[in-house]
């Protein structure tokens, strides 16, 4: 008798157990159980005062900068590179977009701060200049042989003096209102539209995870049981939906609020309350990670980053490009450094010299505690943002118990070290 067909009566896969069924990622589950251990324990260090709506939408768009880099420092790791000049390369571009809408345009088109054009042209040109650095560096690198090492390591001192020239070393504000919107606490959605924005992702969201479910089905897969599948749904949908409600319920400070309405003429309604909502910024960050993992996932250029870490000699025999592949993921990562440069300078309101000091650093090891293998061939995009918040909760964490700079650098080091060797540990006993 024929075997039946239908799907319905498709096999599921064999569980060992809980974890196995849902099949959530190990790795991914340790690094979210190590940022929740990290919450709870400054929380109650601090008395309550860490886990505050305030706290979090501080320290969310304190972690966008060096998350945004990180993404684009995830494909240098992955081809067995390293990019020692990214917190430099930020400053540059920071201070090209600073002098161009308080100095170049005002003096070539006579546009002041406030006209409609300046924070699109100085964002335009910012990312020119950091894609064309980014790829000059992967020219040097991919085409010339130079070690990535010693081209970056230049790099980190050329364009952290090259900020400085450009600035004459001193400190360049204020921004224009609009540019200032995109990286600090003037600019977000308010509460209806960031409830419109956890919407519209936990729909996204669900759909991609039961479209998967039936695409698997439409070619013969096996796949989770559906009591799996509405568990995964329904955990999705709490984080994004409880982050939303966290952020809203952060309201404006009702003397800001004040200020406002006197500034507008008008007065104030007793009891007026707003709520700050989703920041523009992890806007940005959302949308940076979604281009990133789908360029990592279902693109022919993913495809060749990881072949090319996996294995460089095979990738070159099989065809791939490894010279130009390598200018391109360099000037990857200068577009992300001179997107993290809005973001940085407008969290500030000005552009700094010392801006992006030791951002470098911080990138590195967000991608490093993310789960990227140095040894290249692996390496998530979701993974990196997640190591970038958990050094930035560690970090904001000490500084509001107190702890000095230095010990806080010194602990983010052992921290960085205990997490390659739980990563070299992991692999050694799953295979990987």
């Amino acid at each position: 008798m024929a075997e039946s067909t239908d799907k319905t009566d498709l096999p599921q896969q064999t569980r060992r157990n809980f974890l196995d069924t849902l099949e959530i990622d190990t790795r991914l589950l340790g690094m979210i159980g190590a940022f929740v251990v990290i919450c709870v324990v400054f929380d109650v260090w601090t008395g309550g005062r860490f886990l505050t709506p305030r706290n979090i939408f501080n320290l969310t768009i304190q972690t966008v900068s060096v998350a945004i880099m990180a993404t684009g420092m995830v494909f240098v790791i992955v081809t067995r590179h390293i990019d020692l000049s990214v917190g430099a390369l930020l400053a540059t571009c920071s201070g090209v977009m600073a002098m161009t809408q308080t100095a170049w345009l005002p003096g070539a088109l006579g546009l002041e701060l406030g006209s409609p054009m300046i924070a699109p042209i100085a964002i335009l040109v910012g990312l020119i200049v950091g894609t064309l650095i980014g790829s000059f560096h992967g020219w040097l690198i991919g085409y010339l042989t130079i070690p990535a090492f010693i081209v970056t390591l230049g790099g980190l001192f050329v364009w952290r003096n090259v900020a400085w020239h450009l600035s004459a070393g001193q400190t360049i504000g204020p921004l224009d209102p609009t540019f200032l919107k995109l990286g600090g606490i003037s600019g977000t959605l308010g509460a209806s539209g960031s409830w419109i924005l956890g919407l519209l992702a936990t729909g996204f969201s669900l759909y991609l995870l039961f479209n998967a479910r039936r695409s698997k089905l439409a070619h013969g897969f096996p796949v989770k049981p559906m009591w799996a599948e509405l568990t995964i749904a329904g955990i999705v949908s709490a984080a994004i939906l409880g982050f939303v409600w966290i952020l809203n319920s952060y309201e404006v400070p009702a003397r800001r609020l004040a200020r406002e309405f006197a500034a507008a003429g008008k007065e104030m309604p007793e009891g007026y309350t707003e709520v700050y909502g989703v920041p523009y910024s992890v806007l940005i960050l959302i949308a940076v990670a979604l281009v990133m993992t789908v360029v990592a996932q279902r693109t022919r250029l993913g495809r060749y980053i990881f072949a090319t870490g996996g294995n460089p000699e095979a990738a070159q025999l099989s065809g791939i490009r490894v010279r130009l592949l390598t200018v391109k993921i360099f000037a990857i990562v200068g577009f992300l450094c001179a997107l993290s440069a809005v973001v940085a300078s407008a969290r500030l309101t000005y552009h700094t010299n010392d801006i992006g000091t030791l951002d470098e650093l911080r990138v590195i090891a967000a991608a490093v505690i993310g789960g990227t293998a140095l040894s290249g061939g692996i390496g998530t995009i979701y993974g990196a943002i997640l190591g970038a918040l958990i050094m930035q909760s560690l970090q904001s964490g000490m500084a509001m118990v107190g702890v000095e700079a230095p010990y806080q650098n010194i602990v983010v080091g052992i921290v960085l070290v205990f997490a390659v060797y739980v990563d070299i540990v992991y692999r050694k006993r799953t295979g990987d």
